[in-house]
């Protein structure tokens, strides 16, 4: 996703995706399409009065939407994701001191997410044979660069991620993986 394709995030939708429940929702439905409330309440072991409350609150922010294609009769209520990805920067909160106060807020518990999922990783791969644990990876290098060059790569690697998303690997030795990338200005 190139810069210019950017969408800005407003505060509903950075406090949506904020609560720790309603990411993993946003996970679930992304990994796995498109699902019901009980079938989600199943997955996370939550009520499903309080799985639906959270999917209306994922649904007013446009994060999800109804599917009823999907629903086999008038009560059945799918939901699937409205957009592949959601990116945001606290820039974008910056002429208002509680739009910054949540974005730094939900920046903070995306990163400790991601670390969860990395360090899940590494509790878990013994379980995996020796192709998974050569294919796993971890990256980081020290680059100069300009905002612009910055946010040139930041829309490379959307592009990457989302031409893997799009034709996702089929067969019997396929897993869903999880991949994020941080470029932050920083010192050594």
């Amino acid at each position: 996703m190139s810069p210019a394709n950017r969408r800005t995030a407003d505060t509903s939708v950075i406090a949506a995706v904020h609560h720790p429940l309603r990411r993993r929702l946003i996970d679930l439905i992304s990994v796995e399409g498109p699902s019901t409330a009980s079938r989600l309440a199943e997955a996370t072991g939550e009520l499903v009065g309080n799985v639906s409350h959270h999917l209306k609150v994922l649904a007013a922010a446009g994060v999800i939407e109804e599917a009823p294609e999907l629903a086999k009769n008038r009560r059945e209520r799918w939901w699937r994701s409205a957009h592949p990805s959601h990116l945001w920067s606290i820039a974008d909160g910056a002429d208002d001191p509680a739009a910054e106060l949540i974005a730094v807020s939900d920046e903070e518990a995306r990163l400790a997410h991601q670390a969860a999922k990395v360090r899940g990783w590494f509790e878990d791969r013994q379980q995996y044979d020796e192709p998974w644990m050569r294919a796993a990876f971890s990256a980081e290098s020290w680059v100069t660069l300009t905002p612009e060059r910055l946010a040139e790569l930041s829309g490379r690697i959307q592009e990457l991620l989302q031409e893997y998303s799009d034709e996702p690997s089929s067969g019997a030795d396929a897993e869903t993986v999880f991949v994020f990338a941080h470029g932050v200005p920083a010192r050594p």
